[in-house]
């Protein structure tokens, strides 16, 4: 089975925004905090709801 390759890729804050294909062919919207001691992220079914989920996410490393 092949990696999920993320394409359109977009950076909002410490928070990335990306999509991919799940195996079974279907569109998958992801957004990952990348700051040091956050583990917020998330799969979303639609691109603005991961976008949205980016803006209002506020870290809280630990």
């Amino acid at each position: 089975m092949r990696p999920n390759r993320f394409y359109n890729v977009i950076r909002i804050g410490p928070v990335r925004v990306g999509s991919h294909q799940d195996g079974r062919g279907r569109t998958k919207h992801t957004a990952v905090c990348t700051a040091p001691g956050c583990d917020f992220s998330a799969d979303y079914l639609t691109r603005a709801a991961a976008e949205l989920a980016a803006r209002t996410h506020r870290c809280n490393p630990r």
